[in-house]
């Protein structure tokens, strides 16, 4: 038997290479007998360096900030090939880097991005690959296009606050410090995240919450990004607010296209093809993927269903191990998966399943382990 083992992060938890390191112990402690295949995945969002150097490359430590402009250390990758490189946007700029009271996309600033992608700039690689996802801002990317030398200024010609909140203050700009090798360079936003700047369905309006923004602020920040592209589109002659996948990661997809070009490409179909997953589908008979909490975003086209549709393209049959179930099984089955375990045994609070992930997982992979080596009749 060969068994392809490719989980996504469990998101406060577990990395994607942790969870299918977790996966691939239970499954040979059961004592079951099979090839495993270990292909950690991501969709653009966190985890997407990790499984993009899962089998080499280099990390490079870059001095950069946090969504509060506060001094940290965050990784870009290159890949084996030394012409691309990797930066992954939550590293610097998302979520997990700060606590649910520090929340607030009015402040947020993807600037600390920005100095990630100088830095990848810094190396001469010939292609820039952005994972998106996890952000804690809404700003448009304004904060990390400030950091690429892009002069956003208000109307006393003073450079615009950080954050979404900052957004409505903008008055005109200038490109003339933005480094000319951007023209040179390849940008592919990954992502899988559809939704446009702005909108009913656009980066304020669906993720704002996540993200800490309260039912009074989201009109505000929707306004600000609606402002920030219509000034774009006085300086630069582009329209970019109804772009499919603009409003990814805050809309910071939309600053960058329209400032240094690029094209959206799915985040997990990239890193699929970039570890040979259909080669590996050839001869495999049975595909793990799993993540934190499977639900509604996972069936819009996060990485466990890309991993599902690739391997019933094949023929191949997808069993997920989540921490949580939250949407309907028919929707899960259609989309190629066969089956969903939860890993849990017994009702525990969120911080114990958090702290315990690993063996919990580790455990189900176990059971699992056991199902699959039951005797078939006949």
């Amino acid at each position: 038997m060969k068994i392809i083992v490719a989980p996504g992060a469990f998101k406060h938890s577990l990395t994607a290479l942790n969870a299918a390191e977790a996966i691939a112990s239970g499954l040979t402690k059961s004592g079951l007998v099979a090839d495993l295949v270990v292909l950690p995945i991501a969709d653009g969002g966190n985890g997407t360096l990790d499984a993009f150097l899962a089998d080499g490359g280099n990390w490079i430590t870059v001095h950069t900030v946090d969504p509060l402009n506060r001094p940290i250390s965050a990784p870009i990758g290159v890949l084996p090939d030394g012409e691309t490189a990797v930066v992954e946007m939550a590293l610097a700029s998302g979520l997990e880097l700060l606590r649910p009271d520090e929340l607030n996309p009015l402040v947020a600033t993807t600037y600390g991005t920005g100095l990630l992608l100088k830095a990848a700039l810094d190396i001469g690689v010939k292609r820039i690959i952005v994972g998106m996802g996890g952000s804690a801002t809404v700003d448009a990317g304004a904060g990390a296009l400030q950091a690429l030398g892009v002069h956003l200024l208000d109307s006393s010609g003073q450079p615009i606050a950080f954050g979404g909140g900052g957004l409505q203050s903008l008055v005109s700009m200038d490109t003339t410090d933005l480094d000319p090798r951007w023209r040179e360079v390849e940008l592919i936003i990954a992502s899988d995240v559809t939704n446009p700047a702005v909108g009913e369905n656009g980066a304020a309006a669906v993720f704002g919450p996540q993200k800490g923004a309260t039912p009074d602020q989201i009109p505000l920040l929707d306004q600000g990004i609606g402002h920030f592209c219509e000034i774009i589109r006085i300086y630069l002659g582009i329209e970019i607010t109804q772009r499919e996948g603009s409003g990814a990661a805050g809309a910071l997809s939309a600053g960058l296209l329209a400032f240094l070009g690029g094209s959206i490409q799915s985040g997990v179909d990239l890193l699929l093809d970039f570890n040979g997953f259909d080669n590996h589908l050839a001869d495999a008979d049975l595909v793990i993927t799993g993540e934190g909490q499977m639900d509604s975003q996972t069936i819009s086209g996060k990485g466990p269903i890309g991993v599902a549709h690739r391997a019933l393209e094949h023929g191949v049959p997808t069993i997920a191990l989540v921490g949580s179930l939250n949407t309907t099984d028919q929707l899960l089955h259609d989309a190629g998966i066969q089956a969903v375990l939860p890993i849990m045994t017994r009702p525990m609070p969120l911080a114990d399943a958090l702290r315990d992930a690993h063996s919990l997982l580790e455990s189900a992979a176990i059971r699992l382990g056991y199902v699959l080596q039951m005797p078939k009749r006949g």
